[in-house]
């Protein structure tokens, strides 16, 4: 984990990209977040509110694995829990259009 302090999103961004060079990771970070999107329009579509409590065991367990045995290092999400919530999502949407490479 970087000692440097962020203090924006713009600035968080291409520090968060460096946690997720591995292609396995980055991977595993669009596959738990695919059904965690997934999840949340089965939950809201058929009202049943209890699948909500699915999301952080979904959308951590994917990414944790990704960090802890393709990665090999801890999430920022322990020091910028916000940030890395974001980046995460604009990850997605950056894998999802082509912005971003599953093999960088």
């Amino acid at each position: 984990m970087s000692a440097k302090k962020y203090s924006s999103l713009k600035e968080f961004y291409p520090f968060y990209l460096t946690e997720h060079l591995n292609p396995t990771c980055r991977k595993l970070h669009f596959i738990g977040t695919s059904t965690l999107l997934l999840v949340v329009v089965v939950a809201v579509y058929m009202q049943t509110w209890w699948m909500f409590w699915l999301i952080p065991i979904i959308g951590y367990g994917f990414a944790w694995v990704g960090h802890f045995f393709f990665e090999k290092n801890t999430p920022a999400t322990f020091q910028y829990p916000l940030y890395s919530l974001t980046s995460d999502f604009i990850m997605f949407k950056d894998l999802l259009i082509g912005r971003e490479k599953f093999n960088p």
